[in-house]
């Protein structure tokens, strides 16, 4: 092999990037067989960039803030610790869904651990139905991490953020490549609006959900139970389904991408989807 191709190669390697989303079936509070799940499903599996669902480690059907209190961590936790040690041996950027907890707060978080040994969190901005019982709203705001070994650039946002164009397009305009949306849908309709989020915005979308069904006795004597659609998918920078899992079942997408295709916002001769904007028009409330 000459050095030309040599080049070639290192260079291809550097700029294409592995992604994977993972989808599953948490049991409510018991974190250390959740996480041990999640590493029997990676068993084999390399990538760069690793999406797991909205509190993957605890499960999600929590029906107070005491409850949430009690099996929520810190960045000291056994969990975060797991993830970590997973992202810097493999050399992966984890993306995680987590009950967060800061002194007298809980928030519905995602980690997101660098394989360099950095953890950041991003704390879900729009709170879901019982999660604004149990959870404080997140005030970490929108932010872009780059890859330490990869030219990728992701930014977090987690399930009902979807609902919200302000989110993604935020993410975008931090210089998202790739957005990183862990979940827990229970709907059918979300698939349409996370197709315009990335076509919107001309960037990946790297949806991990979870399946399964949880039911819990509400405190006034009455049950509820949640059940979660799966679908776990990843869209291109034109909205469409790349590779898309089934409703149930425990599933691994790994898919490679190219994240320079998405910082050309034009989509014709005249047109930037970033550049043209007017914010000057919009309303600002």
């Amino acid at each position: 092999m000459n050095w030309l191709a040599l080049k070639y190669i290192c260079k291809n390697d550097f700029l294409m990037v592995k992604i994977s989303t993972v989808q599953f079936t948490p049991s409510l509070g018991t974190p250390a067989d959740n996480i041990q799940q999640v590493f029997r499903l990676l068993q084999g599996i390399q990538t760069d960039i690793l999406v797991l669902p909205e509190l993957c480690t605890t499960g999600y059907s929590f029906i107070s803030r005491k409850e949430v209190m009690a099996a929520a961590e810190g960045p000291e936790g056994q969990s975060v610790a797991e993830l970590q040690k997973l992202s810097k041996e493999s050399r992966t950027l984890v993306i995680a869904g987590f009950a967060e907890r800061s002194n007298n707060k809980v928030y519905n978080s995602a980690l997101v651990a660098l394989p360099d040994g950095q953890l950041k969190t991003y704390r879900k901005t729009h709170l879901f139905y019982r999660e604004k019982e149990c959870f404080d709203e997140g005030n970490s705001g929108f932010f872009v991490v780059q890859h330490p070994f990869k030219d990728c650039r992701i930014g977090t946002m987690i399930c009902n953020d979807w609902r919200y164009p302000e989110a993604a397009r935020s993410l975008a305009l931090c210089g998202a490549d790739v957005i990183a949306c862990p979940c827990n849908l229970v709907s059918s309709i979300w698939g349409i609006g996370m197709q315009a989020r990335a076509l919107e915005n001309k960037v990946y979308l790297a949806v991990a959900n979870r399946c399964g069904t949880e039911t819990r006795q509400l405190e006034d004597g009455t049950s509820q139970s949640l059940t979660f659609t799966g679908g776990s998918v990843i869209y291109d920078y034109n909205g469409s389904p790349m590779e898309q899992a089934g409703k149930n079942g425990d599933c691994v997408i790994t898919l490679e991408i190219d994240p320079l295709l998405t910082r050309d916002k034009f989509f014709n001769a005249f047109n930037d989807l970033l550049k043209d904007r007017r914010p000057e028009l919009y309303i600002n409330r």
